[in-house]
Order: C-alpha cells, then structure tokens, then sequence
C-alpha cells in the first residue's frame, strides 16, 4: 500500500471513502482538516480509525474523531501570560505576577538599606497588569523585569511638623514625629519606661502633700503631613527637640542701673520675676546692686505644655478667741482663760501651668479633719477705737484665688492674690496706718492695724478711698481693684501678719 503523509494522506483516505458521505458532509470535513495546523495528531487519528473505517464504521464517527483530537492539541498549547505597565507604558510580559511583585519587595528593600535616615518609596502604585490566554503566546519575563528597571522611580518621603500653620521641621517619618513630641511632654509630665508620657485615663486622687497630673496637652495646634522631602532637609530628632523649645532665641544680658529693682527690671523688660530668679538664682532677698549683669532670655518655645495637676495640702485653721469682759482689766489688755489649739482642714486645688510655669489655681475643695477650738480668755472693757475681733472676712465678695500663700518663683510669697468684685473692703475693725505707693512692688496699697497684733495689707489697688488715721470697720470699702506695682493682672494681694510675721490669710478665711 501507498504510503501518505500529512494531510495528503488524510485527503486521500477520505477520498477513498467519499461514497460513505453525502456532498454537504465530505465538504465539511475536507474544510475541517485544511484548517487544522498542524496534523501530526490528525494524521495519527486517522491511521487509528482507518481500521475502523474498513470494518463499516460510519463517516459521522470519523469526523468526529478528527475534530476532538485538533481541539486537544490547540488547547494543550494555549497559555496564560500577563501583560505589566507602569503608567500607560508597557513593560513587557511576564508568566506570573508574583515574578514582578517579588522582583518589587526586592528593590524596597535596597533602598531602605542604602538610605537607613530617610524612608524612600517607588512608584509601584503605577503597576497594573493585563491578562492574555491565547495559543502558543510567548512571555519573557527576563526582558520585563530589565525594561520595569527603569521605570521604577524611586523618591524620598518624610513628615512636615506645622505648629499653628507653620513649618517647624522635617522628620523621617510620624513615629520620629511622636516621639519628639513625647520627650517635650515628658518633661512636664510622667513617663512610662519607654519614655512615652504617661497619663492615666482615671487619675488616682494625691496624698497629701502630693500632686498627680490630671492632663498634659499642646497648647497649639499640631499637624503631621506627609509629604515628598529631599533626604538633606530631614531634621536630627535632638536638634528638633532644641528648636521647639527655645525658638532658636539668642541669649539676652541686663546690667542693672540706679534705681532698678527686679520687679522694676521684670516690668520694664515685660517679662515675669520668675524668669529672673531662674535664670540668676544668685540673687538672694532681691539684693542687686548697679553694674550686676543679670541673664533676662526669655524663650519662646514653639510648643507650650499645659499641664493640669491636683494638689493636696494640709493648712491650718487658725482658733477663734472668746472673750470675757472684764472691767477691771485695762481696755486693750488680754488675760487668757483657756488657751485654744488650731484646727487643720485639706484643701486640694487644681494648678494649671505652662511649660512648668503657673497659670492658674483653683481651690475646689476643703475639708476639715480637725475642728479648731477656742480660746477663751478676759479683755479689758475699755474699748479701743478700731480694735478688731479678731475674726475676719474676705476682703472681695465672689472672691477666687489666683495665687498662693508660700514659695514662689525662688521668692516668699507673703500673702494670697485674689480677683472677683472689684470693690475692696477691710477685713475686720482697725485703724488705716499707711495709704500710698512706696515703690517695694505692692503699687496703692492700704496697711490696717487692727489693734490685736494683727495688721492686714491690701496692695496693687487702682483707687484708694480711705486715708491714713481713719477708722475703719469690717466690710467697710476702702479702695478698687488694679494692676499697680508690680503686678501681672488685676487683682488684690491680701495679707494677714500677726505680730510681724506674715501668716497664711487661709488659716483665717473659709470659703
């Protein structure tokens, strides 16, 4: 027998059996193999079924029989690939995305190595892939990855710190950012081991003679932006700190001259006495003589720390005396009976400072522990105009505390400042002994002598209305309110001194 090949030999067999087939089906058939290419799994098919055809198999089941073994032959050389653009360019064509993805993950982790201080990102968000299933299509994925190469571009990212809408520095990134903003806190707060500020979210309530913070926060406005830097304007973590807490300000020097005293400095400069016993703690009972340089830089951090703490301290509540007429002693003269004992009640306040400097205080609670108990004692019937009782009332109705009796700022503070009504009236009975301003910081001030060994002093007021010699009563108006002498604001400096000494004006007042 003749010996075919290809599709001449499939031709001819079908030619030798084309009585088998009506006109429409061997046409059909003869179409389907001249599209098949190629025929090597025809061909086979066809000498298989050859047999079959001579032992009366039908032509249908020929054909049939061609037909599925071309199908098998397309599909088992049909391919996915995967079509990879940056942008709207093509890159070339890979036969797993996972090729490029990994190629990626590779090349960012290059960077990070060669740019340890700076965070450098890619444009690999422009990376998007096409899929293609088609026969025997072709991907290189050697070629894709070399033109990707190029296409990548790589640029540096950082965080802008803005304070109140201006640029106060670059760092590499947000958690550089809070951890900054951590150590300025710290300073003025708590801190957990890692040096983060620590704020409970329930603060416990303080001991005596302790203070627990209640709330650290910036007083500006903060934002974190992340933007593109280029790598030399990223800022050192502890240059930043420096900066936000100076406002790069130069020093600043005063030499004292005649007649300067360190409120009249402070008041001249426009800046508070603290900041001048800080920075000269060399200066003792306020003694400064001409020619003494004093250092008066003032800085101006870009960031402020409020901070709010309670404080709980223990004060004495000063006895009442009870007094038994005696008209055979001499008026003023004082003959103890019973001696008495002070009491002690808990205040707590809430003290609000700025970068560790005192804004405010409030008194919001008070609470006896030991009611004090009087002293019961004889006092000549002859009475002495302006004698006082020895009990005494706030010297401003509405009054509110706005500074403390104790140390402040390096400096005894001798009485307690108070705001409210304007209108100040004299604590008990008395006799007004000076009216005036002696230029020691107090400005107008009023010093009554209330005839029992206690004086009062009212200070910084903008109106005097008593005069030296007069006698005064309890409740009695003798000036207004102001802001003289040395002073930061309106309000009244009270003082309560018994027998020469300077007392806690709380021993004697209740709210």
């Amino acid at each position: 027998m003749k010996s075919f090949k290809g599709k001449d030999w499939v031709m001819a067999a079908l030619e030798k059996t084309k009585r088998m087939f009506s006109k429409a089906q061997y046409e059909s058939l003869t179409e389907k193999i001249r599209e098949r290419r190629p025929l090597h799994r025809t061909e086979s098919l066809l000498r298989t079924y050859k047999l079959r055809l001579l032992q009366g198999v039908g032509a249908l089941g020929l054909l049939a029989s061609i037909s599925v073994g071309g199908n098998e032959y397309v599909q088992l050389h049909t391919y996915e690939v995967y079509h990879v653009y940056v942008g709207n360019q093509l890159a070339g064509t890979v036969s797993d995305p996972k090729i490029v993805e990994e190629y990626i993950i590779g090349k960012v982790k290059q960077l990070e190595e060669d740019n340890p201080n700076v965070h450098m990102v890619l444009n690999s968000d422009e990376v998007a892939y096409k899929a293609e299933k088609a026969y025997k299509i072709q991907s290189d994925n050697d070629a894709a990855l070399s033109n990707l190469d190029g296409m990548l571009k790589a640029h540096a990212v950082g965080v802008q710190m803005v304070v109140n809408d201006k640029l106060v520095g670059i760092v590499k990134d947000k958690e550089t950012a809070e951890d900054v903003l951590s150590r300025i806190k710290g300073k003025y707060a708590p801190q957990k081991k890692d040096g983060r500020v620590s704020v409970l979210s329930t603060a416990p309530e303080p001991q005596v003679g302790e203070s627990v913070i209640q709330s650290v926060d910036f007083m500006e406005k903060i934002d974190l932006n992340i933007t593109e830097i280029k790598p030399e304007d990223i800022a050192k973590p502890d240059d930043l700190v420096v900066k936000l807490e100076t406002g790069d300000v130069a020093p600043s020097k005063y030499t004292v001259v005649k007649g300067d005293c360190v409120g009249c400095i402070a008041k001249k400069l426009g800046i508070s006495k603290q900041l001048i016993y800080e920075k000269n703690p060399w200066i003792q009972d306020d003694k400064i003589k001409i020619g003494d340089v004093l250092d008066v830089t003032m800085l101006k951090p870009a960031l402020t720390v409020k901070t709010v703490e309670k404080v709980v301290e223990n004060q004495e509540m000063q006895h009442e005396i009870i007094y038994e007429k005696d008209d055979t002693m001499r008026a003023g003269q004082i003959q103890t009976i019973k001696p008495g004992k002070n009491g002690m009640k808990k205040v707590t306040f809430l003290v609000t400072k700025a970068n560790g400097y005192m804004m405010d205080q409030e008194l919001v609670d008070e609470e006896i522990i030991e009611q004090p108990v009087p002293e019961y004692a004889k006092k000549g019937t002859k009475v002495i105009l302006g004698e006082g009782s020895g009990k005494f009332i706030w010297p401003v109705v509405g009054a509110k505390l706005s500074d403390y009796f104790g140390m402040r700022w390096g400096k005894m503070h001798k009485g307690v400042d108070i705001t409210g009504n304007r209108n100040i009236i004299v604590a008990d009975n008395g006799v007004v002994t000076y009216t005036g301003d002696k230029g020691d910081g107090y400005g107008n001030k009023v010093v009554v002598d209330h005839k029992n060994g206690y004086v009062t002093v009212y200070g910084h007021l903008s109106k005097i209305e008593t005069t030296k010699g007069k006698i005064v009563e309890k409740g009695e108006k003798i000036g207004v309110m102001g802001s003289t002498g040395d002073s930061t604001g309106v309000h009244l400096h009270f003082e309560i001194q018994r027998n020469g000494v300077a007392e806690n004006p709380l021993k004697f007042l209740s709210r």
